[in-house]
């Protein structure tokens, strides 16, 4: 199946991968396409970056302390348990008959105490069940937060992945028209020199490549630029530069490092 061809499909299969609901088969079927098709990447890859920020917005939540006395009151019933099944083992045992009476009255006690510890645990479930209900109101109302940021997050229209010759990817290049943003996200171990920097260009169809900026050596950079830069733009490329990069009107004077197609699409 070629899900370049199934762009609704692959959406929704590259965040069930990014999310780790994919698995088995399926999983693998996904990996392989991902390894032969840049536009497969890319979705994955952007999905990921669209899963983590659900972990910025999300607060730690500590459990209530009603948990730890529920937890305690059932521990301490469990070895109260214990203990009286062993005390009545060795008592069956080693006593006369007429102590076995003693050892009934014994465990009668112990179990007016579980019963005793079980109840205050049934309370302790019901405090814990009402601060519960209010964790969940405090949940919801930062999965609504989570869902407004999202909405205003950037609306990508164009994506590209850089590879080497190896067609092992290399930066994740997306542009937002809307903010007039190019953001690119190395995602290989790539390092320039101190005295080298990269530079990404663009491609047209006809005419000398034109520079769309000098990338700095952090792991996410940005670059401003306008839709007509890329809008007709079918390839991007970097190449590696002296420090600070050439002037766009030379084209590339140094190697081509990363190469790759760019995309237009709705995500």
């Amino acid at each position: 199946m070629n899900l370049t061809k199934k762009p609704e499909l692959l959406d929704h299969l590259a965040a069930a991968y990014a999310l780790g609901t994919l698995r088995g088969g399926a999983r693998r079927r996904f990996e392989q396409l991902a390894r032969e098709y840049a536009q497969v990447r890319a979705a994955a890859l952007l999905w990921q970056g669209r899963w983590s920020a659900f972990s910025e917005v999300q607060a730690p939540v500590p459990p209530d302390a009603a948990v730890w006395t529920r937890i305690e009151n059932l521990l301490q019933t469990e070895t109260a348990a214990v203990k009286l099944a062993q005390q009545r083992g060795t008592a069956a045992q080693n006593l006369p008959v007429r102590m076995l009476a003693w050892w009934r009255g014994l465990a009668l006690a112990a179990s007016f105490a579980t019963v005793a510890a079980v109840t205050v645990g049934l309370w302790s479930h019901q405090a814990v069940t009402g601060s519960a209900q209010q964790q969940v109101a405090v949940l919801q109302a930062e999965l609504q937060s989570a869902e407004a940021a999202l909405q205003k997050a950037p609306h990508i229209q164009y994506v590209a992945v850089l590879a080497d010759g190896k067609a092992d990817a290399s930066v994740l290049v997306t542009f937002d028209p809307q903010n007039k943003q190019l953001l690119l996200q190395r995602v290989s171990g790539f390092q320039e020199a101190d005295n080298q920097s990269l530079q990404l260009w663009a491609l047209p169809q006809q005419g000398r490549p034109r520079s769309l900026g000098v990338i700095g050596q952090g792991k996410l950079e940005q670059l401003t630029a306008q839709e007509a830069d890329v809008q007709s733009v079918p390839a991007l490329a970097i190449s590696l530069e002296p420090k600070g990069g050439v002037p766009s009107a030379t084209g590339p004077t140094g190697p081509v490092l990363f190469t790759g197609a760019l995309i237009r699409r709705d995500l």
